[in-house]
């Protein structure tokens, strides 16, 4: 019997053994999803491998990302016409400056926000998956930050135009802390909570 053959039937046997097997787009193989028995079970009741789980995350980020782009992008682009409005002549120095600041507050959370896909295309097929997940999180962190605090910005100056500086303080003031409740505190009041009622379970994602 040739050489050939013999790796041939070796291979073969190897395949039947190790089970299908396919490749996510960072070029890693792993077992293929119908097979339970080859995948872990994660803390949180998941049966999927690492590679999985890293792709699986990777998603739920670029669904977070569509939200906080569009409306990040949308209030960018109208921050950015409003010199061009006949009223802007109206607007005194202070609040020149304010609406300076939060075009500045815009634009970085604009860079913060788009800064995981460029991340993800540096590095593409690198088999960093699992860094660029957590690299993405913490960068996603910071944009949701400034988002708060562009349109906190964005109340403070519409509200100054339209009333007065005691009325945009309140108001805005209001909105930061709404903010503050419902984007910061709110998650880690159910964290903590999850974390009671599952004790063991110990691994975010």
């Amino acid at each position: 019997m040739r050489d050939d053959d013999r790796h041939d039937r070796a291979d073969g046997r190897q395949g039947l053994h190790a089970g299908p097997r396919s490749r996510d787009d960072e070029g890693h193989h792993h077992a293929d999803p119908n097979r339970d028995g080859a995948r872990p079970t994660n803390d949180d009741g998941r049966r999927e491998t690492p590679v999985e789980r890293a792709d699986r995350n990777w998603n739920e980020i670029l669904q977070e990302l569509r939200v906080t782009q569009t409306g990040i992008q949308i209030l960018t682009g109208f921050l950015l016409t409003v010199p061009f409005q006949a009223r802007f002549d109206e607007l005194n120095a202070d609040q020149r400056l304010l609406y300076l600041v939060v075009v500045a507050l815009a634009v970085t959370t604009t860079a913060l926000l788009v800064a995981p896909v460029s991340l993800h295309r540096m590095l593409f097929r690198r088999r960093v998956k699992r860094r660029l997940v957590e690299g993405a999180d913490r960068i996603m962190r910071v944009g949701i930050v400034f988002l708060g605090l562009t349109v906190t910005g964005v109340v403070l100056l519409v509200f100054d135009v339209v009333a007065d500086r005691t009325v945009a303080t309140v108001a805005a003031g209001t909105f930061l802390v709404l903010v503050a409740a419902a984007w910061f505190v709110l998650p880690r009041v159910v964290a903590a909570r999850a974390g009671r009622d599952h004790p063991g379970r110990h691994t975010p994602g």
